[in-house]
């Protein structure tokens, strides 16, 4: 009798796993997408039946618009030539956010330091010869308070107020994609800008995405790929900003790009590399920045009194690194 139901059973059993076959052969494929935009590479790979490149550069090109300095016909730079032009969500979005974060972080993020970063050689403009008399002039228009968006229309305290937000820009670019590809209704992607990171779902292999942690090695020249540590994420932004690849040395002096709007000078503080997770890409990127000038006591003790931002700072030692990191950005060091 039980060997006859098992014989019974067997034509069902067989019809599921072929079920089974076919529907997952029937799942669409995962693509990738590469290319470069706002001055780096960008890799996105998404689970979709159509390649959605063009669609993608599309969405990229709309940042760069309204937030590349590099781009003469960008809102941005029509701001800091002082130019009519009007504002678009993704600015003013931007904007917003990143006036936020400045009184959130006491003025330790701050996109007004675009006159300090050209004089320095990390901006759209030309280095200027630089002494502690054109550093502390040029920290007269320096400061998120001297500007302000009323009515549609950003006003400044002194014309000579210029933007930068390079710091910010990426992490907003990164997430206009992921929401172009939540639009389609992709459940699984990874879009990586720049290093700049957002991911949901699986990936191909229908696991959660790994992403590394480089090593803050100096490396200009982006040769040196060594992993700190493995991530494993999904569903959140991811961020690290780090002074150890845009750098240069003059008169023996090494010289990094984040620059400290409280001084003027390059930060010199004790954080190498500050990786951020947020709920979004935008939000990680410019706290990323923010705990870089900070150094690691005072972003260690922001994120102890915002839980929602998880941080793992790489910083300088006695003999090696040391790695200071939030109790809850445990959960995603990979295991094995």
């Amino acid at each position: 009798m039980k060997h006859k139901k098992l014989i019974w059973q067997l034509p069902v059993l067989v019809f599921l796993i072929i079920g089974t076959i076919l529907i997952l052969r029937e799942e669409p494929p995962f693509r990738t997408n590469e290319g470069y935009v706002f001055g780096t590479i960008y890799k996105v790979t998404y689970q979709y039946d159509k390649d959605l490149q063009q669609e993608i550069e599309h969405c990229m090109q709309a940042v760069d618009d309204a937030l590349s300095p590099f781009n003469e016909h960008s809102i941005i730079s029509a701001l800091n030539q002082n130019r009519d032009t009007t504002l678009n969500e993704a600015f003013t979005t931007v904007f917003q956010l990143a006036q936020t974060i400045s009184r959130q972080t006491n003025g330790n993020f701050d996109i007004t330091v675009a006159p300090l970063v050209n004089a320095w050689g990390f901006g759209f403009k030309h280095a200027s010869e630089v002494n502690e008399s054109i550093i502390d002039s040029l920290l007269q228009f320096v400061g998120y308070e001297k500007i302000h968006l009323e009515q549609g229309k950003i006003l400044k305290d002194d014309p000579r107020i210029m933007l930068d937000c390079s710091s910010i820009a990426k992490g907003y670019g990164v997430d206009e994609v992921a929401r172009l590809l939540t639009s389609k209704g992709i459940r699984n992607y990874m879009v990586d800008i720049g290093g700049e990171v957002d991911v949901k779902g699986k990936n191909a292999k229908m696991n959660t995405w790994r992403i590394g942690i480089n090593q803050p090695t100096d490396d200009s020249l982006h040769i040196s790929q060594g992993l700190q540590t493995i991530l494993q994420i999904s569903d959140v932004g991811m961020a690290t900003s780090g002074n150890y690849r845009r750098f240069y040395y003059k008169d023996g002096k090494r010289y990094a790009h984040t620059i400290n709007p409280h001084t003027g000078y390059p930060v010199q503080k004790d954080v190498l590399s500050a990786t951020v997770i947020a709920h979004d890409c935008v939000t990680a990127d410019a706290y990323a920045t923010a705990f870089m000038v900070m150094g690691m006591d005072a972003a260690m003790q922001f994120c102890a009194e915002h839980p929602e931002i998880q941080a793992y700072l790489i910083c300088e030692g006695n003999s090696n690194y040391e790695i200071h990191m939030t109790e809850g950005l445990r959960q995603y060091i990979r295991k094995n």
